[in-house]
């Protein structure tokens, strides 16, 4: 899969392109507006991972000038920006996905296939363990065919337990997806939501492995 990420933080775009590499995707970086909008079409990319808040050309002007010159390309936009008018904006434009930093790299990932798979005509995978089940396009989950009502960090939590699904999930790892750029985070934080996320899908769901982390499955259902 090619895919083009237009990204200016040099922090996140090192971190996103490990990450992108690491699933074996090629990738072209660009770090500002103008040259993402020329790459964009010039290039032949499976999907384009746009932020919103890029120099010299923002990112909701190259979406508008990428629709207008007929370059159908899946766009995921990424973007501090979580008022729904910006959401909004972002669709009108052409967006066909959006998603709020901070975000779960694996989520990322998910959703970028799940672009992919709709593009080409294909239904986009439900992750499912047990009753519980993730759309990776909406973000949603579903518990025994019902939806579930989740708070953006209850659901940040169960999306990485979901994905790594019957797996130990490192605490710190699974603390630092939750909490990722927000500081002074009381430790004990990440204890209190899986405690709420075991009420509202089953204490049996969610095990904790003492010394190591949390494991979400099916098992015991």
């Amino acid at each position: 899969m090619k895919v083009l990420l237009a990204e200016d933080d040099e922090q996140l775009a090192r971190k996103l392109l490990r990450v992108l590499h690491g699933h074996g995707f090629a990738v072209d970086h660009a770090d500002n507006g103008e040259d993402a909008l020329h790459l964009a079409c010039t290039g032949v990319y499976d999907v384009i991972v746009l932020d919103l808040g890029l120099p010299v050309i923002d990112g909701l002007a190259v979406l508008q000038g990428l629709r207008g010159r007929g370059v159908d390309f899946p766009v995921l936009i990424l973007t501090a920006r979580d008022a729904w008018a910006d959401k909004s904006a972002g669709f009108k434009a052409g967006a066909d996905d959006y998603l709020t930093k901070p975000f779960l790299p694996d989520e990322l990932v998910l959703r970028m296939r799940a672009l992919v798979r709709r593009a080409r005509g294909l239904k986009a995978e439900t992750l499912r363990c047990g009753p519980l089940g993730y759309d990776p396009i909406t973000g949603g989950f579903e518990l025994n065919s019902a939806p579930l009502r989740l708070t953006a960090f209850e659901t940040r939590i169960l999306a990485r337990l979901m994905l790594f699904r019957e797996h130990v999930v490192e605490r710190e790892k699974l603390f630092d997806a939750t909490y990722e750029f927000q500081a002074d985070v009381p430790q004990n934080s990440l204890e209190v939501l899986v405690g709420r996320l075991r009420r509202k899908i089953g204490h049996h769901m969610i095990e904790t492995v003492r010394g190591h982390g949390y494991r979400l499955t099916a098992q015991n259902a």
